[in-house]
């Protein structure tokens, strides 16, 4: 009885957390899901958006990417494919802690999902930024966990770019921002 009554909270803590329903072979796979995740993080079922946030949350838990950089929702009895725009959440939000919240340590960044998760930016948690090969224009990225990243809305980004020191590198001065004990590129400093 107190293993059924366990399971729903832990399942309530992974959805409010953003954590991942993990540790069990994947079965075999049952196809397709007619699921979308948009550029903006929106969720869709059969080209309709998902309008209840914690129903996103809790597909959440099950989404996993493999090596391939597939992604599926993975059930311990199913598993499908999911198509992904770009990275399945969006950092809607930065908060910026100083050193002494930390005992000295430095800054540290934690940022928001449109699903309401928090991670902190740290060597676990990098952020990246690639470049369009045909406009140059920035997407920057945090990974939230397990091969799963949040794409930094731009006023996020613009915020973070604010915190950003130019750093001399093998490949010249770069803009980089500091985080949980980890510097993260942004890009060249002009």
């Amino acid at each position: 009885m107190s293993t059924q009554a366990s399971t729903p909270s832990r399942l309530a803590e992974l959805i409010e957390n953003g954590g991942a329903l993990t540790g069990f072979p994947w079965p075999g796979e049952t196809g397709d899901y007619d699921m979308r995740i948009a550029r903006d993080g929106t969720w869709y079922y059969r080209g309709d958006p998902i309008e209840r946030k914690r129903l996103c949350q809790l597909f959440s838990t099950v989404l996993q990417r493999d090596d391939d950089g597939v992604f599926w929702l993975v059930t311990p009895v199913e598993r499908g494919r999911i198509s992904v725009d770009d990275a399945p959440f969006v950092a809607v939000e930065m908060k910026v802690e100083n050193g002494a919240e930390h005992g000295g340590a430095g800054q540290t960044l934690m940022f928001r999902t449109n699903l309401d998760h928090w991670v902190t930016a740290d060597a676990d948690h990098p952020i990246s930024v690639s470049h369009d090969p045909d406009t140059g224009e920035p997407s920057p990225y945090i990974r939230f966990r397990g091969g799963l990243d949040a794409l930094i809305a731009r006023s996020v980004f613009y915020e973070l770019a604010d915190l950003a020191e130019e750093v001399e590198t093998t490949e010249g001065r770069r803009l980089c921002v500091r985080s949980g004990g980890a510097c993260f590129d942004l890009g060249p400093a002009e």
